[in-house]
């Protein structure tokens, strides 16, 4: 049987979405500016961890891993010093595609499970949602979706 010219387009177009969608965006996310993020910087009483809820002292441990490199990045971005941002949440997160909770509009996304982290810092008073999976550079993102 001779595929027909609709098919031999409709399966061009599907290995096009998957190459380009595996491609991602992610080097012009790192490159944007960092935003306030609209949600509060509090966390619910569901996102509590084993630490106590009381303020932060100097005693605070310092931040590892991809939180460590966000708090950097966030650092450098904004001219002040890494010491002034606060880790507010790092919770591990399996995000629904390849756009990792930061998709763009016009833009193709592998449609597979990734499993990654959102880490949300806070500097000068204003919240900041850095995201991880499939690569181990965090990134900052403008308009989180998830």
């Amino acid at each position: 049987m001779k595929p027909t010219s609709t098919a031999l387009r409709c399966t061009w177009a599907v290995i096009l979405v998957v190459l380009v969608g595996g491609c991602g965006s992610e080097s012009s996310d790192q490159a944007k500016e960092p935003r306030v993020s609209s949600e509060s910087s509090s966390t619910s009483p569901s996102e509590s961890s084993s630490e106590s809820p009381a303020e932060p002292t100097s005693e605070s441990p310092e931040p590892s891993g991809a939180a460590a490199k966000a708090v950097a990045d966030l650092a450098t971005q904004l001219g002040i010093d890494a010491a002034s941002v606060e880790v507010v949440g790092d919770e591990p997160v399996t995000w629904s595609d390849g756009s990792l909770g930061c998709a763009e509009r016009g833009m193709a996304y592998t449609q597979a499970l990734v499993e990654g982290s959102r880490i949300t810092l806070q500097a000068e008073g204003v919240s900041y949602e850095y995201h991880t999976g499939g690569s181990p550079e965090p990134f900052w993102c403008e308009n989180p979706t998830e």
